[in-house]
């Protein structure tokens, strides 16, 4: 077991996530970027410092409200893009291996987005959100989210994942035992701190402290030429570890070996052992010759679990939603059922367990997903007979499309949505009514004619309206007012086709009024801000004045003109702190129209894909900044400014 090679207690406490380690001199480029950028209009919730993708300059790289912005050593903003949410964690890797950094964005929409530059080119959603993330290993890295999951990722398959009932706090990587490939250190909000393998998850160093960890980093704190792991605790306790020598890194591998043989032979005995009892139950009830086959679960060799996806429109007293339906092939009963899935479920799991009474062959599951995103679902069924004392469990999985709430409905039914984008895709329609099918949940009857032809679907969160028209030429229009389901639609549309480019024009009447609405809210912000501000500034002219004057009243004797100037400075106190906070409450209304703007320009790219969806990206924040409303509204619709 490592253990510390130094530890230090300081005589107050230390804030969480505020932990680092180094010294600054001046001549760093990256730490000059934060004393030379000066204030960041959409806030600042999370800092990375490195170099980007082609940008030559190392970056001071800040998430604040739903924006990334980059600054050089010389404060020059070099880079800038837009997010889904306010932005809670950042960290730069080689996600794909071309020997250039990419950024990894995790925001409180629960998503990690992969920017190469400007452009996303990798989303991966969680269940959470995401409060760390840290590069590990070529494109691996490690993450964390606020409901006490922690992971890593190879690119954007997960290797592992765990949780906890405790917050992860910290995360970072480190070769802990030196043998050459660095593990997952977590601190814990309970004091708690563990290195984890980053292929399995598997513990392989644990240590405790008095309180919650505050931060973990790496240094060479003690100047003798060797990083060492440190841990800090917010009561101010501080604890180095040096990595495993090369006969402690035998030891543990060694160690390792052995836990896993005696985990294989345990596993091997326990199995044994429940054959051998199965054996002898079996031959009591042979002996008592009563419903032999019943008792012992025995089910038919052909017995077979099947899993179906409806639509349920709802009733009186139930949403509509999706619905899972398991049922057997035979006889026998469904004793129980355990399902777990990804962000359908409070707790991730939901489990079935039907009363005596109720028992039958066939168990509907409601689902009602939060988010359009493909849902797998682990299911466990227990199968039997009502009089079953053992149950065979079956097992099997099932994806949910990712646009499973969403019905089939008749094209002349409803009314058809204002709101449009139309694209031209070079396709097979063959090719778009399989992503059709693979993505929504179509009647197994359903067939489509050939081009030209529509289909329509009702939302089962809120009744809304989608159609999708396939004209002949690739044209594709897509009608519906919600600009978040086009842009579904279109990211969705585009991977499964593999299409790298793509423009479209789009118009969401609704929407962009509203828009327009919070953009002269954002002006008018600004004013009273400024106004707000010269009105502080006078006001602390007038104190700074009255209280001379008090002093100087008091120096003469003059008792009663000292008091009228101290009441008079009491008045204009009271007035400063009430424009103190008219201002803060006008900054917090400002910061959530801001955000309610760049998710707008980030919606507005989500439309598009590749190229087409930086240039409006950039082409929008342009316009932003020259105060061009009319042009910002021609770019999100048309791609491009007026030439």
């Amino acid at each position: 077991m490592l253990v510390p090679v130094f530890t230090l207690k300081l005589s107050h406490k230390i804030l969480p996530r505020m932990v680092a380690l180094g010294r600054y001199d001046g001549t760093h480029p990256c730490l000059a970027a934060a004393t030379q950028a000066g204030k960041v209009s959409d806030g600042a919730n999370a800092i990375v410092l490195g170099n980007l993708g082609d940008i030559s300059s190392p970056l001071a790289i800040i998430g604040g409200n739903c924006a990334l912005q980059g600054f050089d050593y010389e404060g020059n903003d070099l880079f800038w893009t837009v997010t889904g949410d306010n932005v809670r964690s950042l960290a730069l890797c080689d996600f794909d291996g071309d020997g250039k950094t990419e950024l990894l964005v995790g925001s409180e929409d629960f998503d990690i987005r992969v920017f190469k530059q400007d452009e996303i080119m990798a989303e991966m959603s969680e269940t959470e959100t995401v409060t760390a993330l840290n590069p590990m290993c070529g494109s691996r890295f490690g993450y964390a989210l606020s409901n006490g999951t922690v992971g890593v990722y190879e690119k954007t398959n997960r290797y592992w994942r765990i949780k906890s009932k405790n917050q992860a706090i910290s995360i970072h990587a480190f070769d802990l035992n030196s043998d050459g490939v660095s593990e997952l250190i977590t601190g814990w909000s309970n004091g708690k701190v563990d290195a984890r393998n980053d292929r399995t998850g598997e513990v392989i160093f644990k240590d405790n402290f008095a309180s919650s960890i505050a931060g973990v980093v790496e240094g060479d704190y003690r100047m003798d030429g060797s990083n060492q792991l440190i841990c800090c605790s917010v009561d101010g306790e501080i604890r180095g570890y040096l990595p495993g020598s090369e006969e402690m890194k035998g030891n543990l591998m060694d160690t390792s070996a052995e836990q896993d043989l005696i985990r294989e032979l345990s596993q091997k005995k326990q199995n044994l052992l429940l054959e051998l009892r199965n054996y002898e139950e079996s031959a009591k009830a042979e002996l008592n010759s009563v419903n032999i086959d019943g008792q012992r679960g025995v089910i038919p060799a052909n017995t077979q679990l099947q899993t179906a996806l409806l639509v349920n429109l709802g009733s009186d007293s139930r949403s509509a939603h999706v619905e899972l339906c398991i049922s057997t092939t035979n006889d026998t009963i469904i004793r129980a059922v355990l399902i777990f899935a990804e962000g359908i479920f409070e707790g991730e799991s939901h489990v079935v367990h039907p009363s005596p009474q109720n028992l039958s062959g066939c168990i509907r599951v409601p689902l009602t997903p939060a988010k359009d995103v493909p849902v797998d679902l682990h299911i466990k069924a227990f199968v039997g007979y009502r009089n079953s004392t053992q149950f065979h469990v079956f097992e099997l999985t099932r994806q949910l499309p990712r646009f499973s709430m969403y019905a089939l409905s008749s094209p002349d039914s409803t009314a058809e949505p204002l709101s449009f984008v139309n694209c031209t895709m070079n396709e097979r329609p063959q090719r778009i009514v399989t992503w059709l099918n693979q993505s929504f949940l179509l009647p197994e009857d359903v067939e489509f004619q050939s081009v030209p032809f529509q289909v329509c679907f009702t939302s089962l969160r809120n009744a809304g309206q989608l159609c999708i028209k396939i004209k002949p030429g690739g044209e594709i229009s897509i009608n519906t007012d919600d600009i978040d389901l086009a842009g579904d639609i279109i990211q969705s549309m585009a991977s499964f086709l593999a299409v790298e480019d793509l423009q479209v024009e789009a118009d969401f009447p609704a929407y962009f009024e509203e828009l327009r609405k919070v953009l002269v809210k954002v002006d008018e912000h600004h004013a009273v801000n400024q106004r707000l501000t010269a009105d502080m500034a006078e006001h602390s002219r007038l104190i700074r004045s009255m209280l001379l004057q008090a002093e100087d009243a008091r120096c003469h004797g003059d008792m009663k003109n000292m008091k009228t100037r101290y009441i008079e400075l009491y008045d204009l106190n009271r007035d400063l702190i009430s424009q103190y906070k008219i201002r803060c409450n006008n900054h917090t209304e400002l910061l959530n129209n801001l955000k309610a703007v760049n998710q707008a320009i980030q919606r507005a790219g989500q439309l598009r894909v590749g190229k087409p969806k930086a240039q409006v990206i950039s082409a929008c924040r342009d316009a932003i900044r020259s105060n061009n409303f009319h042009t910002l509204f021609r770019i999100m619709r048309v791609g491009a400014a007026p030439s």
